[in-house]
C-alpha cells in the first residue's frame, strides 16, 4: 500500500490523467470500488490543487517558525499604528482647516462657538 500511495503521490502532479496514476488493469476489486477510488483519486487532486492556490504550504512555514512569526506580526502591528497616527493627523488638518474657513465665513451661531474651539485647538497644538 505504501509503495502504491507513493506512485500515487509523485505521478500525480507530473501526469494529469487518472490510468497514469492508479492502473486498475491490476486491480481485482469490484466496478463500484474501482468508480469509488477514481471519485477519490479526483477529490485529492481538487483539494491539492485548491491547497497550492492557498499557499497552504508557505502558511505553515510561517507558523511553524514562531521568531519569524512573531517579528512579521509585529511589523504589521508597527506600521498599522504608523498609518492609523498619520490617516488621523490628516484628517485632524482637514478639518480644521474647514472649520478655519467656517468661522471666516461669520455665521451667527456657529461663527462664534468655531471661532472659540479653534483657539482651543490651537492652544494646544
Amino acid at each position: 500500500m505504501i509503495n502504491r500511495q507513493s506512485q500515487v503521490s509523485s505521478n500525480f502532479m507530473t501526469k494529469g490523467g487518472f490510468s497514469d496514476i492508479c492502473p486498475f488493469d491490476e486491480y481485482n476489486g469490484n466496478e463500484t470500488e474501482i468508480e469509488s477510488e477514481r471519485i477519490l483519486l479526483r477529490k485529492v487532486m481538487e483539494l491539492s490543487q485548491q491547497m497550492e492556490k492557498f499557499n497552504l504550504a508557505e502558511y505553515m512555514n510561517h507558523l511553524n517558525n514562531p521568531r519569524r512569526y512573531l517579528m512579521l506580526n509585529f511589523m504589521g502591528g508597527l506600521f498599522r499604528g504608523f498609518g492609523i497616527a498619520l490617516g488621523m493627523t490628516i484628517l485632524g488638518a482637514i478639518a480644521l482647516y474647514i472649520l478655519q474657513r467656517l468661522v471666516v465665513l461669520n455665521l451667527p451661531i456657529i461663527g462664534d462657538f468655531l471661532a472659540d474651539l479653534i483657539k482651543i485647538v490651537l492652544a494646544y497644538l
